[in-house]
C-alpha cells in the first residue's frame, strides 16, 4: 500500500501504474502461500482484456445489479468521499501518533483488490448469493472452495478468493474481509445462510494497543456460532 498521510490521500493511481510498481519490488519464495494484492490487479486487467469493459461496469453489471446490492457500488476516478450516511474512518501516523481522519481519500489503489464501498448488509447478500450459486456455475463455485493452506500452524486455508475457516462450533465459514486506510472488515458465511460482518473504523494497530484487531476474527466465529 502507497504510504501517505491524510492530506496525501487524494493521490490517484492508474492499474497499470500500481503493476509497475508492484514489478518493481522483489517478489517471495517460490511456492509459498503469500496473499497478494497485485494478483487481483491482474485479475481485473485480464478481465478488462477478455470483455472489452471497464473493470467498474463489469463490477456493477455482473455482481451489484445482479444479485440487487442496494448500497454498494464503485467510486469513479477522482470520488475521494463516501455516499450517503457512514462512520468516519481513522488511522493512526505511528510517527506522531495522531490518529488521521481518512473518511475522504481516493481508493484507486486498492483498484481490483478492493476498491468498492460497500455495508455489512451488502456483504452478507453478496456471500449467501455466491455460496448459494448465484454468480458463478458449479464447476466454477468448485473451483472456488478449492483450497491451500495459509500457515502450517493454522487451519484457516485459502481458495480463489475465500478464506475457509474453521468454526468453534463445527462447520467451516466462507469469507474475505478487507482493509483499507480507515475501515478494516472481517466477515464469514455459512452454507446454511448464516452470515456475520464486524466493520471497524480504523486499520489494525490504529488504537492506541492495538486491541482493537486482536479478537475481532473470534467475535465473527462467535456470531455464526449463536444459535
Amino acid at each position: 500500500m502507497p504510504r501517505r498521510d491524510a492530506a496525501g490521500a487524494s493521490a490517484y493511481f492508474e492499474p497499470r501504474g500500481l503493476l509497475d510498481m508492484a514489478n518493481a519490488r522483489a517478489g517471495g519464495p517460490a511456492g509459498d502461500w503469500a496473499y497478494s494484492n497485485t494478483n487481483y490487479l491482474l485479475a481485473g486487467l485480464i478481465a478488462e482484456r477478455v470483455t472489452g469493459r471497464p473493470f467498474n461496469e463489469l463490477v456493477t453489471t455482473r455482481v451489484i445489479e445482479r444479485i440487487g446490492l442496494r448500497d454498494t457500488y464503485a467510486p469513479g476516478v477522482g470520488e475521494e468521499g463516501i455516499r450517503g450516511r457512514h462512520p468516519q474512518g481513522y488511522q493512526l501516523d505511528e510517527a506522531t501518533g495522531e490518529l488521521l481522519d481518512f473518511t475522504r481519500m481516493d481508493p484507486s489503489w486498492g483498484w481490483a483488490a478492493g476498491q468498492l464501498v460497500s455495508t455489512p448488509a451488502d456483504l452478507h447478500t453478496f456471500l449467501r448469493a455466491l455460496l448459494a450459486g448465484r454468480l458463478l456455475e458449479p464447476a466454477q463455485l468448485a473451483e472456488l472452495r478449492t483450497t491451500v493452506a495459509v500457515h502450517p500452524q493454522s487451519d484457516v486455508r485459502y481458495g480463489l478468493g475465500l478464506f475457509r475457516t474453521p468454526l468453534s462450533c463445527g462447520g467451516v465459514a466462507w469469507g474475505h474481509g478487507g482493509d483499507i486506510p480507515g475501515y478494516s472488515t472481517v466477515d464469514g458465511a455459512t452454507d446454511d445462510g448464516r452470515a456475520a460482518t464486524l466493520v471497524v473504523t480504523s486499520l489494525n494497530g490504529s488504537v492506541v494497543d492495538g486491541s482493537v484487531a486482536a479478537d475481532r476474527a473470534a467475535l465473527v466465529d462467535a456470531a455464526l456460532c449463536a444459535r
